[in-house]
């Protein structure tokens, strides 16, 4: 991967902050491969590796249920890595990050399933699931204020973009692997084929962290401690900092990401069980449709980036906020068609224009409305809050819309409608405070 640089940086420079992208976006990849990993495998195939004494809804709740579960400790993971993160340097809270997140999807490959040992099998999967959520915690929150820090500001949200573009390539990898496995017979799928993709995450830790511990710390923060250190203002908790600081920007962060915490995890994760389970599609169909439409994503959110950094960081973020409040509808009608060409045009609308608007700005847009010192915990803390309240819960509440609303998706529309007005309104009201502290 490559990327453009300002001309006015010398070669030495260009060549670290390229190495400081690089790494960024590969843990990104790793972080969201793992989520999507589990997500995937949640909609087709973990109720019956580890649920199988429930009725079909009801392990498929249970199964959601785990992956809700992954995300009530990222906001703890968030808390303490980020409070090291600010006081102590980026990288080795980034690598910390990684290493727990990769051991533990691994580790969860290896784990044996209920038919083999009961009870125990769902248990060591939560704990499993615990781990990667604290690990995964703070790694945006990091990568994000790795990547601000290191490149000029008139180009953050294009080079902050790619971050979400990352994670939406981790999507697609974790999609692409379950493609693959779900092409073999079921009983070789769920004897040992279904480990494959969480094993595969292996290689994918072993060239992150590579990369990670070749980097420096960025001069943006090691300026602003020696600042800090001269006058003696270091500060010593970050956390209490923010909150006595910017309270109202670590709300109106948190809010500003509902809409986009529901979209996506519809999108990547709900999107697969209502195709199979509800609709009836094959699966190989569904993981297709979810295949191309994140590629989609892949290809625009960067772009929409560059725009943001033109037009403004929050004009972007509303308007991904706004077309997904406007195609929620639209989606789900032309996913009801059960139409492989019709569910992959939706989703990939959904993907490039929703999610791209979202996501291409919102690094940028966070990373601005908090000061160096505490920048890392205050991304971390609004992210993991909204993934704690949001993302983790939206698959199980999407669930069990559907089925309040006798297989009908009515309610989960009306869900993401909210979501997203929730984010339309909180932008509109911080938006200046994100000008205040860089190009907006």
């Amino acid at each position: 991967m490559t990327f453009s640089l300002a001309v006015d940086h010398a070669p030495a420079e260009r060549a670290k902050i390229q190495r400081a992208i690089i790494a960024a976006t590969i843990g990104t990849i790793i972080e969201w491969f793992d989520y999507a990993l589990y997500g995937a495998a949640s909609g087709l195939i973990i109720n019956r590796l580890f649920f199988p004494q429930f009725s079909t809804s009801a392990g498929i709740l249970a199964a959601f249920g785990t992956f809700a579960v992954g995300f009530f400790s990222r906001p703890l993971g968030g808390v303490l890595i980020s409070h090291f993160g600010d006081r102590f340097g980026r990288k080795p809270a980034l690598i910390f990050t990684i290493s727990l997140m990769g051991v533990s999807t691994v580790t969860m490959g290896l784990l044996p399933t209920y038919a083999e040992v009961g009870i125990l099998a769902p248990i060591l999967l939560i704990i499993c699931r615990l781990l990667q959520g604290f690990g995964a915690g703070a790694e945006y929150a990091g990568a994000v204020t790795l990547v601000a820090e290191y490149v000029p500001s008139s180009r953050k949200a294009y080079f902050t973009a790619y971050l979400q573009a990352a994670a939406v390539a981790g999507i697609m990898l974790a999609a692409l692997l379950f493609l693959f496995v779900a092409y073999l017979p079921e009983d070789v799928l769920f004897a040992w084929a279904w480990r494959i993709p969480f094993l595969v995450s292996a290689l994918l830790l072993g060239v992150a962290l590579y990369i990670r511990k070749r980097l420096d710390e960025t001069s943006e923060y090691v300026e602003a401690m020696e600042r800090a250190a001269a006058q003696r203002e270091v500060t010593r908790a970050p956390i209490r900092e923010l909150f006595r600081n910017s309270p109202r920007e670590v709300v109106c962060g948190f809010l500003t990401l509902t809409g986009h915490n529901a979209n996506v995890y519809i999108l990547n994760t709900f999107s697969l069980s209502y195709m199979t389970n509800t609709l009836g599609m094959a699966r190989t169909d569904a993981l297709t449709a979810v295949i191309i439409a994140t590629s989609t994503g892949i290809v625009l959110t960067p772009p929409m980036g560059a725009v943001a950094d033109r037009v403004g960081h929050a004009r972007v973020y509303l308007f991904g906020a706004i077309f997904t409040l406007l195609f929620a509808f639209p989606m789900f009608a032309m996913l009801d068609s059960k139409n492989l060409v019709l569910a992959s045009l939706a989703l990939s609308i959904a993907f490039g224009l929703g999610f791209g608007g979202l996501a291409s700005a919102q690094g940028a847009f966070l990373a601005n409305l908090f000061p160096t010192q505490c920048r890392f915990s205050g991304i971390a803390l609004a992210r993991e809050m909204s993934a704690l309240l949001i993302a983790g819960p939206t698959p199980f509440i999407a669930s069990a819309l559907v089925d309040a609303g006798g297989g009908k998706p009515t309610w989960v529309v009306v869900y993401l409608m909210s979501a997203c007005a929730i984010s339309v309104v909180s932008i509109l009201v911080i938006r200046s405070r994100s000008h205040e502290r860089g190009s907006a």
